[in-house]
């Protein structure tokens, strides 16, 4: 009778060290950024833009789509309708750049940064468009000008994190703006400096995902930091699965969505989302024109990925492809 309570006592204790084995294993996943089983979702064609362009920047302004800059463009500012699945011209931009940020936020589109076009010299430039009433502004400029950034409202105030400065390095910058007072506050730097990389916000939290070295597409980061305003602070979170820069981010079904990026193999068609929920990663099905220096907006839980080469590099399309995620 002893041996048998020993035996029973063994398989117990072996089948506890296999369940704790396994949530070890997924504890560690959940951290490295490793992917969980793929989700499919769906892709289809919209009406590609009127002009071929990458390094653009965009964003959604009152149901509709707005694309400024880039490479292969001049001051032209298309506006994409998902209603009519057709485009328009807006007010031209003020300055002819690339890889500027683009917001949108209350009913007005945010212009921030970026290279200023054949010079590749970082500006501090802000405008305001206003689409009721057709007119651009000056707004007060960047504390640090730079390009190859990233922004992204969070609580009312648009936040403008890393980038390349004046000297052609990385800066870790992360100031905030504030609409209602015209003015930049200096927040707690972005740990890990870096340019061409992707932020969007979710559950009152600011998201720095991917991106790269000092321009370096070879030394591309699966970097994932996410900001606490309430505390002013960056904590580390579950690494992006495909090192990737020249990337775009959205927020879909409370979910983080990284689209496209260039590396040294090529160009990326990889969609990977983020649940901050969990810390975790899933795979969705891939653009079917895999790109970088592309812009993304989400309208009505479509995700929207207009423009970006198809090859590393000043590579340049017109394309429109828009993801379901059901």
């Amino acid at each position: 009778m002893p041996d048998v309570q020993l035996q029973r006592k063994g398989r117990i204790m072996f089948k506890f060290a296999l369940m704790l084995a396994a949530l070890m294993l997924e504890t560690t996943l959940f951290g490295s950024g490793a992917l969980l089983a793929e989700d499919s979702g769906r892709w289809s064609a919209g009406a590609p833009m009127p002009s071929a362009r990458t390094e653009v920047s965009a964003a959604e302004v009152n149901g509709k789509i707005y694309v400024a800059g880039g490479l292969g463009a001049r001051r032209e500012l298309e506006i994409y309708d998902p209603a009519t699945d057709g485009w328009s011209r807006g007010v031209p931009i003020p300055r002819v750049v690339h890889h500027a940020a683009a917001v949108g936020w209350n009913g007005k589109l945010y212009l921030i940064g970026g290279y200023l076009d054949r010079s590749w010299t970082p500006s501090d430039a802000v405008h305001e468009y206003d689409p009721e009433t057709g007119r651009w502004r000056d707004l007060a400029p960047l504390p640090t000008a730079r390009g190859a950034l990233a922004a992204a409202v969070l609580d009312g105030h648009i936040h403008a994190v890393g980038g390349v400065g004046l000297d052609r390095k990385n800066t870790n910058a992360h100031e905030s703006y504030d609409p209602t007072t015209n003015r930049w506050t200096v927040r707690a730097p972005l740990p890990t400096a870096r340019d061409h990389l992707a932020v969007a916000t979710v559950s009152g939290r600011l998201y720095a995902i991917g991106g790269r070295i000092n321009g370096d597409y070879d030394r591309n980061l699966t970097a994932n930091e996410a900001y606490d305003p309430m505390a002013d602070r960056w904590e580390e979170k579950a690494y992006l699965p495909t090192a990737r820069s020249g990337i775009a981010a959205a927020v879909l079904d409370s979910h983080i969505f990284v689209v496209g990026g260039e590396g040294k193999s090529g160009t990326f068609s990889e969609v990977e989302a983020y649940d901050p929920r969990t810390n975790s990663w899933n795979a969705y099905a891939p653009m079917p024109t895999a790109r970088h220096g592309l812009g993304v907006a989400v309208v009505d839980d479509k995700l929207f990925v207009i423009a970006g080469g198809p090859k590393p590099g000043a590579s340049r399309s017109a394309a429109n492809e828009i993801f379901v995620a059901r």
